[in-house]
């Protein structure tokens, strides 16, 4: 990890800032123990160093905000059985334009199975399915961004 400076890891806030250059997002959000960083086109960029409660969500920058109604379903599913973002980036459900997606809803998957693809700095990068099981859920859209640690596919 890189030498961090007034308790703010400096070079952390520039591989983000890159991050948003290189994929064109407007706002980037990570966690690290008791550290959120959050990085915006859109404004200042914010420092918040404060304890964080239970797993983070982060809506899609271009999605609309999460109404109170999705919350309660949201905050019901079994952690243990939602696949989530390693990195920001763009959803892919299939390998190429036009080809059949790597999953459908309600399609059994095995362990090490390709789920999707999320395309970060230019590189295709595959996810595998940590564990075998049913697909309950698709929460992202083909084409869609995603933040790191976004709920993907929940698989029971």
């Amino acid at each position: 990890m890189a030498e961090k400076k007034s308790g703010i890891d400096q070079a952390l806030i520039r591989d983000l800032a890159n991050i948003l250059k290189d994929t064109d997002l407007t706002e980037i959000e990570v966690e690290q123990e008791d550290l959120r960083i959050r990085v915006s086109r859109a404004g200042t960029p914010q420092y918040i160093q404060a304890p964080i409660a239970g797993p983070a969500y982060a809506a899609p920058v271009a999605a609309a905000p999460v109404s109170a109604a999705a919350v309660p379903a949201a905050a019901g599913r079994n952690p243990a059985n939602t696949i989530n973002a390693p990195m920001v980036g763009t959803v892919y459900m299939a390998p190429a334009p036009g080809a059949r997606a790597f999953i459908e809803l309600g399609a059994t998957v095995k362990e090490g199975q390709t789920l999707l693809i999320i395309e970060a700095m230019k590189t295709m990068n595959q996810i595998p399915s940590p564990k075998s099981g049913k697909v309950t859920e698709i929460l992202v859209e083909d084409g869609s961004p995603v933040e790191y640690g976004q709920p993907l596919v929940v698989i029971e």
